[in-house]
């Protein structure tokens, strides 16, 4: 279950990244970086976690013409993190998988945002509500050949359904029983998604906001396992 729990190292500096490994210890091995942590020199804090053998989720959120898309996909398989983020754009998906090809790197297409509901789709633009887009963007993402798919745990049972066996299904939006949702909107907890078909979980504030970072990360593994 290690490596299917992925902690958010949603923190301000990578003093505060590296003190949350420090306090995790071997009990978790796979840390989600993301645009906060990057531009306060999360990509060295990257090479550092890979280097101790520890896997690296890069949540970018890609989506730019394709010669860009590829060139940074092109990048992050260099860097040798394992996940990496694209919005699921057909045309982006399949210049991403043409870039990633023979290389390790598992490449996800986000569907929709947790932080948003069929409300907010709706003032963005979209005729489509969540779960409608949600599968319309996982089918889209299996036919570009990428390797999996990030939406809310709400509809990993769908997606499952629509990508099979073979691809990742990775769910953010988890909260243990409890839990405050913050500004999550679509969420679920960590057995519930793995028995929903959900790969891997993201879990953020739940294990680093908590007074016993390990024993939180313990707890959601204990469920993750028996739930599998």
């Amino acid at each position: 279950m290690q490596d299917r729990l992925i902690v958010g190292l949603d923190v301000a500096t990578t003093a505060e990244a590296s003190a949350i490994v420090a306090d995790l210890g071997d009990s978790c091995r796979f840390y989600k970086i993301g645009y906060q942590l990057v531009l306060a020199g999360g990509l060295d804090l990257a090479r550092e976690l890979i280097g101790s053998g520890c896997k690296v989720f890069l949540d970018m959120k890609i989506l730019d013409i394709d010669h860009t898309v590829a060139r940074a996909v092109e990048n992050a398989a260099r860097l040798g993190v394992s996940m990496l983020t694209l919005h699921a754009y057909p045309k982006a998906m399949r210049a991403a998988a043409e870039a990633a090809r023979g290389t390790d790197l598992c490449l996800l297409g986000v569907t929709v945002l947790t932080s948003m509901d069929d409300a907010d789709l709706i003032e963005a633009g979209y005729a489509a509500g969540a779960a409608e887009l949600v599968k319309r963007r996982a089918a889209q993402a299996r036919a570009a050949g990428i390797g999996g798919i990030v939406c809310s745990a709400n509809e990993a049972a769908a997606v499952r359904a629509i990508v099979g066996d073979a691809m990742a299904v990775v769910t953010p939006g988890i909260r243990p029983a409890g839990a405050a949702t913050g500004d999550q909107k679509r969420v679920m907890t960590p057995a519930k998604a793995i028995r929903a078909g959900a790969s891997h979980l993201v879990v953020a504030r739940p294990i680093i906001g908590a007074a016993d970072r390990r024993a939180a990360a313990s707890a959601i593994l204990k469920e993750m396992q028996s739930a599998s």
